[in-house]
């Protein structure tokens, strides 16, 4: 199975992109991949073999699912490796760059979607957070 790679360079340092990564407070503000959908809720126990839930949810009620993880491996402010809730692993990689920080998520794809349209939507997502950050 061919894993699916999404990437973003934020320019700000490696601390804030990591505490703007993994604090509940600022999930709950880019967590999301179109701006009908938000994540009202997030819970993040950043430990090994802590788990992390976030609410995604339409804007409207009509749908809403909990995307959650567990957490195997985690190197602060450089790697996190986890056991998403279907069993499928992910990985995210933060590197320092000239210009600023480079976020690198590869995860396995699930069967329901395509693998185009996973990237593309997880990519909107990381992309969310790349503006978040930032602004």
């Amino acid at each position: 199975m061919e894993l699916i790679t999404i990437t973003s360079t934020i320019q700000k340092p490696i601390s804030i992109v990591w505490d703007y990564w993994t604090k509940e407070a600022h999930v709950k503000n880019w967590n999301f991949a179109v701006s009908d959908w938000h994540c009202p809720h997030a819970t993040n126990n950043l430990v090994v073999g802590g788990e992390f839930h976030y609410t995604m949810a339409s804007k409207d009620n009509s749908m809403s699912f909990d995307f959650w993880g567990t957490y195997q491996k985690i190197e602060i402010e450089k790697n996190i490796e986890i056991i998403l809730g279907d069993g499928r692993t992910m990985n995210v990689r933060f590197e320092t760059s000239e210009t600023g920080t480079i976020v690198t998520e590869q995860f396995e794809p699930e069967q329901q979607n395509t693998p185009e349209r996973q990237q593309a939507g997880w990519q909107m997502i990381l992309d969310n957070f790349k503006h978040y950050v930032e602004q």
